[in-house]
């Protein structure tokens, strides 16, 4: 087997992205405390509430779909337990994140703590990604099967992720190389969106980052 798990790797790639990003965005609103209009602190809100939704969709399909495949591919070869610890503790990091963007959106003012959770949860992935890549993608490849890597990928397609959040922000980091596979195995319906969604997502960027982006 020689299986190359490049969602995974991608969807890590804009994780890590948008969690620098977020924090820098935050704390230097925090800083500098201005009174946002009302339309860029729903906007950055939103975002912020989508990206929690998102790394929490990541975290629970590979809690619930991934992590069974392995220990059932790699049995005594694979140790989930400080990995599955890590995402023990995100839940309450997100939902005091959510807690703060929505005082965001209701006063216009970035609160030191949101800024300082933001900041925390960086740190905490980027320590658990780089954990994770290091010792569960050697294993996908050489113990999970291409039919059943192909499975557990369209399982957690069924899950539900909000694709007009998810495809921009993969298409912001994925090289031509992934784009073009991606293309050739996800046909006309990929196509299409590669095509449609990041012209109003980068709008909405646009709105979010400002000259930060």
């Amino acid at each position: 087997m020689n299986n190359e798990p490049s969602g995974l790797l991608l969807a890590h790639r804009a994780m890590l992205r948008d969690l620098d990003r977020c924090a820098a965005l935050t704390a230097d609103l925090a800083r500098n405390s201005p009174r946002l209009d009302r339309k860029r602190a729903s906007a950055i809100a939103g975002y912020l509430t989508d990206f929690c939704d998102s790394i929490h969709h990541h975290h629970s399909a590979e809690d619930d779909v991934l992590w069974p495949v392995l220990e059932r591919s790699a049995g005594a070869h694979v140790d989930l337990t400080e990995l599955t610890d890590d995402h023990a503790v995100l839940d309450p990091k997100l939902a005091r994140i959510r807690v703060g963007a929505a005082a965001l959106k209701a006063e216009h003012i970035v609160p030191a703590e949101l800024a300082a959770d933001l900041a925390d949860l960086r740190d905490t992935l980027h320590e658990h990604i780089a954990d994770e890549e290091r010792t569960i993608v050697p294993l996908i490849k050489q113990y999970v099967s291409d039919d059943e890597w192909n499975r557990v990928e369209s399982e957690i397609r069924k899950r539900g992720a909000k694709m007009t959040f998810e495809v921009p922000r993969i298409l912001a980091v994925a090289t031509e190389a992934e784009l073009a596979e991606t293309r050739k195995e996800g046909g006309i319906p990929v196509a299409i969106m590669i095509k449609l969604l990041p012209l109003p997502f980068r709008r909405r960027e646009s709105l979010v980052f400002g000259a930060a982006r």
